[in-house]
């Protein structure tokens, strides 16, 4: 067989490779998505402090710390049977909306955006942020780079730092927002809503009207039937914060619907030799490998997902986007991988509205922002959608709270599964004959870049053996020996 490396992949938070295999006739027998990277979080936090956890984990991404620092510290409530008061689950909302709107802006416009907006078989200098500023101009560049910027000053303003916010305690938050913090809050909230609804207009004007773009995104190529995930109000509605997980079957029938603490109830983890992160699954479908469809208990949990798994929008300009997205795509559910992006621009809508709700109650400015925990801490877990998909943490302490053991279940690692699926569906559709050039290798990233994943915070899992090649050379660079483990 004839191998083909894509390595290092590209636009992604973490590293990783693709090895597509050939067979005789130059056909795609087989392709692989590996992780080499090992972070450990899971075994290395345990002895530690709960306390300790969410200034800890937001350590395991610099790309979204504010969604393992919020998980970490709703775990911390249930460890130590608190409930915070209103006005702290308001601003912790608050905080979570606005990083939620700047994550997504930058996804869409320095990752995933490239290869719409300047085109996916583009010259490999050309795809990427300073492509789309040549194509759409640096008044675009300007809006993206100020929304980037707000964003991550409000996210210093509340959570106290720009990067690994130190913010949250169980039982709530160190410290409040003052009128004019809230002031400032909610004009840039005004900015960051006119900017999304101009984000969805570059989509209409450069996608949807592109008939290429269209055909890409509802061909088969990129197309999988799978279960969706993704958190619910109590109307069904998408909620980044709080509230209930909801699965739903490729026929967008609920599957399950229940509370973060019963999550081992429902999903099952487990690994591959050839990979560092786990493949989460359905526990009451069951595993059957690498296929989609009811009888697999494979599932995604995507900005998509959280649409397909959810009856509408809890704001009204996303709500109205989300049913012109299923209007226009044939109904629900979607199962167009790359309409990812669309449903991305549309919970950045709904971000910047919650933001603004929240910006404006009457009770976020309450000094009331935190309970103190009285009782023996035990065990907890702590639930948010981070943009990537559903994030768990869950703690088990002794009765002095230091760390027993510890189980993460991060937003990528839900999609492990479907992600190397569609690797290797776009790259069996894709190349025939042989024929591979750099555009159609770029096409074949584009089936895991839609997925927006963050293989650093996802890899904790060895799989009991640690591959390994080493190869010696001579001082004239002739190869001497090669030596290898598990490879």
């Amino acid at each position: 067989m004839k191998r083909i490396s894509i390595d290092p992949i590209t636009r992604l938070e973490g590293h990783g490779k693709i090895d597509i295999f050939l067979d005789d006739q130059g056909e795609v027998a087989n392709a692989y998505l590996q992780i080499p990277e090992l972070r450990g979080f899971e075994r290395f936090c345990v002895g530690r402090p709960a306390e300790d956890m969410p200034n800890l984990t937001s350590r395991i991404c610099g790309v979204c710390p504010e969604a393992h620092h919020l998980a970490a510290t709703k775990a911390l409530d249930a460890v130590f049977h608190v409930d915070p008061p209103p006005a702290a689950k308001k601003h912790r909302e608050l905080f979570y909306s606005i990083f939620f709107a700047t994550d997504h802006t930058t996804h869409f416009y320095a990752l995933g955006g490239p290869d719409f907006v300047v085109g996916p078989k583009a010259p490999p200098a050309e795809r990427n942020i300073l492509g789309v500023v040549k194509k759409v101009g640096m008044d675009v560049a300007g809006k993206v780079l100020k929304m980037r910027r707000d964003g991550h000053e409000l996210i210093q303003l509340i959570g106290g730092r720009r990067v690994h916010p130190n913010w949250g305690l169980p039982g709530g938050v160190s410290r409040g927002i003052t009128e004019e913090q809230r002031t400032q809050i909610e004009e840039l909230g005004r900015h960051a809503l006119e900017f999304a609804k101009f984000s969805l207009q570059v989509f209409e004007n450069v996608v949807l009207k592109n008939s290429e773009y269209v055909s890409l995104i509802t061909g088969d190529v990129y197309v999988h039937r799978t279960y969706n995930m993704g958190t619910v109000d109590a109307d069904n509605r998408v909620n980044f914060y709080d509230g209930k997980i909801r699965v739903v079957g490729p026929d967008g029938r609920e599957h399950a619907k229940y509370d973060a603490k019963d999550y081992r109830d429902y999903v099952a983890e487990r690994v591959e030799p050839w990979s560092y992160l786990k493949f989460p699954y359905l526990k009451k479908v069951g595993w059957k490998g690498f296929v989609d469809g009811p009888d697999s208990g494979v599932y995604k949990a995507t900005p998509l997902s959280r649409l397909n798994a959810a009856d509408g929008m809890a704001t009204p300009l996303a709500q109205a986007e989300y049913k012109r997205f299923y209007e226009t795509l044939g109904g629900k559910p979607v199962h167009h991988t790359l309409a990812t992006h669309w449903a991305r621009l549309i919970e950045l809508l709904y971000a910047t509205e919650r933001w603004l709700e929240l910006a404006t109650d009457p009770e976020i400015t309450s000094k009331q922002y935190r309970v103190l925990p009285t009782e023996t801490p035990t065990e907890g877990v702590g639930s948010v959608e981070a943009p990537r998909g559903t994030l768990t943490h869950h703690y088990v302490t002794d009765e002095r709270g230091i760390l027993t053991k510890v189980n993460l279940v991060v937003g990528t690692t839900n999609n492990n599964a479907p992600i190397c699926m569609s690797v290797k569906k776009a790259a069996q559709g894709l190349i025939h004959k042989g024929q591979v050039t750099e555009g159609l290798l770029n096409m074949v990233e584009m089936a895991f870049r839609a997925y927006d994943p963050c293989f650093g915070c996802a890899t904790h899992s060895l799989p009991g053996q640690m591959p390994l090649e080493v190869t010696l050379h001579s001082p004239d660079g002739t190869v001497l020996q090669r030596l290898s483990q598990h490879v």
